[in-house]
């Protein structure tokens, strides 16, 4: 199919088929989780999708993200189409490496020159996303955003293709770039795959909890807890733990006391004045723009509030921990604590 893929999967295939195909290995979307670079899951979710471990939960925000973005491609592909000049082609499927089947990947679409050889195909992939989403990923720079770039080079890496290109509709906007292959960023990308692959899925054996707040909500909800259950843990790595997770506490209380004195500095700079200038432009700000002081309001202007306040449907949490204990405690966060010493 491809210098170094086959075909592992042809496109239109149902499903519940090409789920069962994606478990087999290593894709596009998954790269990023495994090298810790997206905002949605790190290394852990893949690890217990592909074992087959992962809490059935649905996400219908995410669901919705994805449909809209499959149902958009197709758009993306002829906008792209018409800019560059170029022929896109439909996706062949899933294709799947020829010496490490443990490499796949689902190409969105693929390119051609009209004048250039046939063999000469290149990767495309196809974005959408919102002009806030769009700032936050910064896809308005002179490169492809990180994400889909990596998402570019793991389609060349899989499938031997020498460029690619990244193409994203924002909102009405239609942005693209050409990615040259780098053989560099595809070895690293392989070689962590690779060790993934081979160092946890099929040993079993989980990778560490990174640092990105989708982990630390996956853990949240990974397990039904047992009210008063005692685990054993590695003495020495809970010590360490234990000491690192003190020092982080002290250096964050530093630094926050060090950020609030600089904020206070800036304000008593501004004064009685929202903005604060230097040579006529604007260096910050301090403006009434901020949260609502309710208690503040309430206490100054209480007929005022009284004619502003209203009820709001709130569930009642305390009845419900009474008539409902089991369903109440299943709902309730749970929080990390570390005894003091003393």
């Amino acid at each position: 199919m491809t210098p170094t893929a086959r075909l592992l999967l042809p496109a239109g295939a149902p499903e519940e088929v090409w789920h069962a195909a994606r478990a087999t290995g290593a894709g596009g979307s998954d790269v990023a989780a495994i090298l810790g670079m997206d905002s949605y899951g790190g290394a852990l979710r893949v690890w217990l999708e592909k074992t087959g471990q992962a809490p059935q939960r649905r996400d219908r925000r995410l669901e919705r993200s994805a449909r809209r973005g499959h149902a958009l491609e197709g758009l993306v592909a002829e906008f792209f189409a018409e800019e560059s000049g170029l022929t896109v082609l439909p996706t062949p499927g899933t294709l799947q490496h020829a010496e490490h089947p443990h490499r796949i990947v689902n190409l969105d679409r693929l390119t051609v020159a009209p004048d250039g050889p046939a063999e000469d195909l290149g990767v495309l992939e196809c974005k959408t996303r919102t002009w806030r989403s769009a700032r936050v990923e910064r896809w308005y720079g002179e490169e492809a955003p990180d994400g889909p770039a990596i998402q570019a080079h793991w389609g060349m890496a899989v499938s031997g293709y020498r460029y690619a290109h990244v193409a994203g509709l924002i909102d009405d906007e239609l942005v693209w770039w050409r990615l040259e292959r780098d053989e560099e960023l595809c070895l690293m990308l392989t070689d962590a795959v690779d060790r993934f692959w081979y160092d946890h899925v099929l040993t079993g054996v989980p990778p560490r909890a990174d640092s990105s707040k989708a982990t630390a909500e996956l853990l949240a909800q990974l397990w039904e807890v047992q009210e008063q259950a005692t685990v054993e843990v590695d003495p020495v790595e809970a010590l360490l733990l234990n000491q690192r997770r003190r020092e982080l506490k002290e250096a964050a209380d530093r630094l926050d006391d060090d950020l609030t004195e600089v904020e206070n500095r800036m304000r008593q700079l501004a004064g009685d004045a929202e903005v604060a200038t230097v040579g006529g432009k604007p260096v910050f700000t301090w403006r009434r723009n901020g949260q609502f002081a309710h208690a503040r309001f309430r206490d100054a202007e209480p007929e005022l509030a009284a004619a502003y306040t209203h009820l709001v449907p709130a569930v009642d949490t305390d009845r419900l921990a009474q008539d409902h204990p089991e369903t109440y405690s299943k709902y309730r966060a749970r929080v990390l604590r570390v005894p003091s010493e003393g």
